[in-house]
Order: structure tokens, then C-alpha cells, then sequence
């Protein structure tokens, strides 16, 4: 997959405010206001900045925290992870693999069969509902 690299002033004219407040300035929106919070259509979310494929709605279950949750990723080449230590904790960031955009943080009090709880903003997501 091709990386995609993009000035800030492009992210931000073709972004919604909302959208590059999260995913280019590392932003969260509150819990329980995210449109794909508690979607449960069959098909698959992808990146709102790249259309990166990113997670299945197999794979989605509710946490009660109030953003989307995932316990898998779509594939190898859907996120990567690194450390972030803003607001005076340690977490792991949850990222685009191919433009970099901030999703939200990976959590280890998932369920089986991986016991991760990606939790992810809904505003960095679009989803494609899967044609019945």
C-alpha cells in the first residue's frame, strides 16, 4: 500500500474540523457522540482521511466506553502503534498505516480470542456497509 502524504493545510481543506481535529491534531471526540458508536450493520470501517481498510464489523463489540471497539484489526497493513504519554499516562496510539492519521489507542482488556480492545474515534471511521 502506497503511503499518502499530505501537507497540513491539504489535510485541512479537505477535512471537516471535527475530523482533522482527531486525526491530524490527535484530538477525541466525547464518548457516547460518535455516529458509529453503536453501529452494528454488516461491512467494514475504513480510515476517514485514506479509505485504508481498517477493521471489520465481525470484529467490533460494545465496550460501554462510549467510542467504536474492535478486538481485531483488518489487516497487517491497517494500523501501527506508537507510545503516547500526553495527558500524564502511558498509552499505545493506534494509527493509519498509510496516512498517519491519529484513531484513537489500543487497549489489553479486550475479549477473546486477542483480548485487545482497539478503541477508536468514530469521526476518524467511515464505514461501507457490505451489499446484502
Amino acid at each position: 500500500m502506497k503511503k499518502v502524504n499530505k501537507s497540513d493545510t491539504e489535510w485541512k481543506d479537505m477535512l471537516s474540523e471535527s475530523v482533522y481535529n482527531v486525526t491530524r491534531k490527535k484530538g477525541t471526540e466525547a464518548p457516547f457522540s460518535g455516529a458509529l458508536n453503536k453501529n452494528i450493520e454488516i461491512g467494514t470501517y475504513h480510515c476517514a482521511c485514506c479509505d485504508n481498510v481498517l477493521f471489520e464489523s465481525t470484529h467490533k463489540f460494545d465496550s460501554g466506553t462510549g467510542w467504536p471497539s474492535f478486538y481485531e484489526v483488518a489487516s497487517n497493513m491497517s494500523l501501527y502503534f506508537k507510545t503516547d504519554t500526553s495527558l500524564g499516562m502511558s498509552r499505545v496510539e493506534a494509527l493509519c498505516m498509510v496516512c498517519d492519521a491519529h484513531l484513537g489507542h489500543i487497549f489489553d482488556d479486550g475479549p477473546k480470542p486477542t483480548g485487545k480492545r482497539y478503541c477508536i474515534n468514530s469521526v476518524s471511521l467511515k464505514f461501507n456497509k457490505k451489499d446484502t
